[in-house]
Order: structure tokens, then sequence, then C-alpha cells
């Protein structure tokens, strides 16, 4: 499949003359002359990638970065510009564009650039595709383990029962990971699965953010009522990542409200029902924690209707060529690469590695193995040396 540029500039004859060029080198084109035409050809979806003139009569071509990245697809862009200065360059890559071309335009740096956006559009279908055929639209990769293996059919058969499930593990195990395959493979993935992170949010909030409030309720609050994430998720799945730091009080409310679908909002007189399901995560051990009086013995319970322990990696090591493959896919995306692989004595030395940090750490270092590679596999030279020293 060809690639579609949108061609976005106020100058008649820079719209023809790249056209002229890009559809020399077998590329299709869109033409625009105005942001408004620009916006409404991206939010159609007609384009693969844009070229983007930075000053329009009607808009900044930056700002349209912006608005892109809230879009459901925002195609890569490369800004053409008037200004070579380094200020104007330093603006363009905060805000998200690929490259930048000053004006007059280059032409042969100009296909280099369109050449390199383009592999990333093309690489960016693969993986689409790839996950499509593997009727995978989440970043979960199972690995040949047996444990994994057990893990997603236990997964599978909560997510279809709408049971609530614990995750526990290891920090960096994909805890919420695994939280959205449950999400996605059940029959709740029409809405949106609604996430809440209990050890990111002051324990005078948290109450608030869960279950909302009242108009006027207490000093400060708005004047409209505020509807809590568990009013949100509604019909659909509630997220509540580590657990472990929700307080004793809430805890209370959450077990009622979890029980009875039902719950006040702070200051509410009026119950609200919702039909949620409930993934928790927690990396604590969590039995503890109830014979040290932290946490609740009957919300534990409720909230372990399915319970799953994902390993860490050090013990599915079996599963680190899948993941090191998934990370270097996912990466040549998003950094615009092109990295074929890793080479056989570097993958040993990440069998070898330990990995305190889990699949985190392991995504961090192929992040920057790919970094500093050169060639078209990373090699061992590419790893830090906190991994390498052994192998040397």
């Amino acid at each position: 499949m060809s690639i579609t540029i949108l061609i976005v500039d106020d100058e008649e004859n820079t719209r023809l003359n790249l056209e002229a060029l890009l559809k020399d080198d077998g590329y299709g084109t869109i033409l625009a002359a105005t942001y408004a035409e620009a916006k409404d050809h991206v939010l159609k979806g007609d384009c693969d990638l844009v070229l983007l003139d930075m000053q329009l009569t009607d808009g900044y071509g930056p700002n349209l970065i912006i608005e892109m990245a809230t879009m459901p697809y925002h195609p890569p862009v490369i800004m053409i510009t008037g200004y070579g200065d380094i200020e104007t360059a330093v603006e363009i890559m905060k805000s998200g564009a690929m490259d930048f071309i000053t004006k007059p335009v280059d032409f042969p740096r100009l296909q280099k650039a369109i050449k390199r956006a383009s592999d990333f559009v093309s690489m960016k279908r693969e993986l689409d595709h790839l996950r499509d055929s593997q009727n995978q639209n989440f970043d979960f990769v199972v690995g040949k383990s047996p444990k994994m293996i057990e893990i997603v059919e236990l997964a599978k058969k909560a997510a279809q029962k709408k049971a609530n499930v614990l995750i526990t593990g290891e920090t960096g195990t994909g805890k919420d990971v695994l939280a959205k395959y449950i999400h996605k493979v059940g029959n709740r993935s029409t809405k949106s699965m609604v996430s809440i992170n209990c050890a990111a949010i002051q324990s005078t909030m948290l109450e608030i953010e869960l279950f909302g409030y009242e108009a006027n309720s207490f000093t400060g609050s708005a004047q409209k009522r505020k509807v809590g994430l568990m009013e949100v998720a509604d019909e659909s799945v509630l997220f509540l990542n580590e657990i472990s730091s929700m307080p004793l009080e809430i805890q209370a409310k959450l077990l009622t409200a979890i029980e009875s679908q039902n719950f006040y909002r702070v200051a509410g007189t009026q119950p609200v029902s919702v039909d949620v399901q409930v993934i928790s995560a927690s990396n604590h051990n969590l039995p503890a924690m109830i014979e040290a009086h932290e946490f609740r013995e009957d919300l534990y319970y409720r909230l372990k209707v399915v319970e799953i322990e994902l390993p860490p990696l050090r013990e599915r090591v079996e599963d680190i060529p899948d993941l090191v493959g998934f990370f270097i896919h996912h990466f040549n995306m998003h950094m615009a690469m092109n990295v074929q692989g890793i080479d056989g004595i570097a993958l040993e030395a990440l069998q070898s590695h330990p990995w305190r940090g889990n699949i985190r750490e392991l995504s961090n270092t192929i992040e920057r193995a790919m970094i500093f590679c050169d060639g078209e596999k990373i090699t061992l030279s590419d790893l830090p040396l906190e991994i390498t020293r052994k192998n040397n």
C-alpha cells in the first residue's frame, strides 16, 4: 500500500512543486492551503504523513501537532519553515514533529526525511497487522513459559465471567498490562477501562476521586456535582492499581460499593447504582498487611475472587526473546528506527541477567540499546555494562 502525504502550505506554487516531486517518487498526495483544511483531512484519516508549513493564514502550524495528539489518528509530521534558527528548531521538535525542513526547500534532504517517515509508517502498519493477526489490540506478550500460558487462560476465564481479579507480583512484572488484557478479552471491552493509582493520590482526595461529591458539599467544592471514577466505570472495568496504599476508611466504603454495587457520593443522600468489574493490583504482601491490621481482610477476599500472581522475569527466561522482539518493534515505531533484531551473544547476556526491575527494566534496556545501535542488530556492545561485564 502506498503512502499518502498531506501537503499543507498557503503558497500555491510550493504546494504544486512539492506535489510534482512526491508523485515522481511514487507517493500519493493531498493538498491543503489552510490550517482548517489540514485539520479536517487529519480528522478523516486521509493521510499517512503531513508536510506542514509553520505559518499559515489561519493558524500556527505547530499548534496542529498539539491538537493531533488528542485525535484518534495522528500521522507523523515534517515541518516546513522559513526560519532556520536554533530556537525555532527546538520549538518545532518539542511540539512533536518528526523533522523540519527550511525554505527554500532542499529536495534531496526532504526526500530523505520523507523516506524515514514513510519507513516509520510502514513499520507501524506491519506491527498493527501483526497485532490484529494475533487478535491483540494491547501490548501484551504471552511468551512460551507454561506459567504465562496458564495465567492467560485464567485471565480469559475471569474476563468472560466478569469476576473481580487481584493481580499480584513484583514491581515491573506487567500488572497494569495484564489488567488491560483482561478488559480487552472480556465482554466489557466496548467501554473504556477506568484506572486509578491509589498510591499517586493524597488519601484525602482518593475518596472524592473514586466516589465523587454533590454540589457545594464542602468548603472549596464546586457548584456542580463531581462524578467519581466508580460511576464512570459503570458497565465496564475499574482498575485499582497499588490497592495496598488505600486508607482503611476508604477500604470500608469500597467494600460496601463492591458488595452492593451502589454507593453514596460525598455528602450524597441518594445511592448511586453501578455495575462494575473491579481489577486491583499490588506488589505488597496483602496477607501480611492484614496481619498488621493495615488492610481489611473482608475487602481482600472480595477483591480476589480470582487471584493472578505474575512471575518475575527471572522465572520466565524463555519468554525474553519474544519480549525483546516486541520491544524492538515498539521502539522502531516510536523512534523511527529500523533495527532488525538482536544477535545471539547479546540475547544470551539478556537471558543471564537477574532483572530485578523485571519487564520494565528489560524495556528500558532495549530502548537504550537501540539508541546506541549503529548496525542492523543489537550487539553486546550496545548493552549496559552491568549486563555485558559477565560476558566479556
